[in-house]
Formats: C-alpha cells, structure tokens, sequence
C-alpha cells in the first residue's frame, strides 16, 4: 500500500469515528463511511432504525435487537441514493459482525479499512474468503 493511500486511510477512519459520535448508543458508538473515487458516498453509524426512539439499550444494558449496525446503516441508506458501491471502501470503527460482511460483500465494496478488533473474527474471516481486501488500522496507536 502507499504512504498517499495509508494517510488517506487514517483520515477516513477518523472521520469515521467522528461520525459514530451521532449514535445514541451507550454501550458502543461505531461509524462507517463508504468512499467511491475519493469521494464520501454514504455514511452511518449505529443506532435505531427511522422512526423508532433513540435507545438502543434496554433497561438491563442489552443491545435492542432491532438496532441496525453501521455499516448496515451506510449500505442501506446507499440502496436510496443514485450511488452504487461497486469498487469501493467501507471504514469502519469496528471489525464487521458476519451479517454486515455479508451485506458488504453483496455490496460490491472491495476494501474495508476498521479500526478495532471484534472479539469475533467471523466477519473478518468471510471478507477475506470472499476475496476483500482487508486492513485493520489500530487506532490506538496511531
């Protein structure tokens, strides 16, 4: 990889976490942006969907389970744009869960750039076998 491609790298990942500060989840904030020709296409971070209130907790601290994730968030929000991701980067603030990878890999998005691991490494796994090229940047020792 190029130092030009890593430095735009970090800085799309920094952006991404920026983005994930708009989550009203307690527990985790992730962001995601998906960038086509270096341009932004799409963006999201978790939380509820459209329409539902802003908690993403129940009263015990577990995670709703109608919350969509992130990358989830971007690549649906991509199916009501005029844009399409074929070719492009997702960057994500935490590894891909193997439901959001497989909605990237249907995507046609061919990189994607997160910045902390998952304790499950499933999602990872299937990118990878599904040919996606896949960086992990630690963000805590950037």
């Amino acid at each position: 990889m190029s130092d030009k491609q890593q430095k735009l790298d970090e800085r799309y990942l920094r952006m991404a976490r920026i983005w994930a500060e708009n989550s009203y989840c307690k527990r985790r904030q992730v962001g995601a942006l998906v960038v086509k020709d270096k341009m932004i296409i799409s963006d999201g971070y978790n939380g509820t969907p459209s329409g539902f209130e802003n908690v993403c907790e129940d009263d015990d601290n577990v995670t709703k389970p109608y919350v969509l994730h992130a990358e989830a968030n971007a690549i649906t929000k991509l199916a009501r744009s005029n844009n399409n991701s074929d070719g492009a980067t997702i960057y994500i603030t935490a590894s891909p869960c193997i439901e959001c990878a497989k909605l990237i890999i249907q995507a046609g998005i061919r990189r994607v750039v997160y910045g902390e691991q998952y304790r499950l490494t499933d999602g990872i796994d299937l990118l990878k076998r599904a040919g996606i090229e896949v960086i992990f940047m630690d963000v805590n020792h950037e």
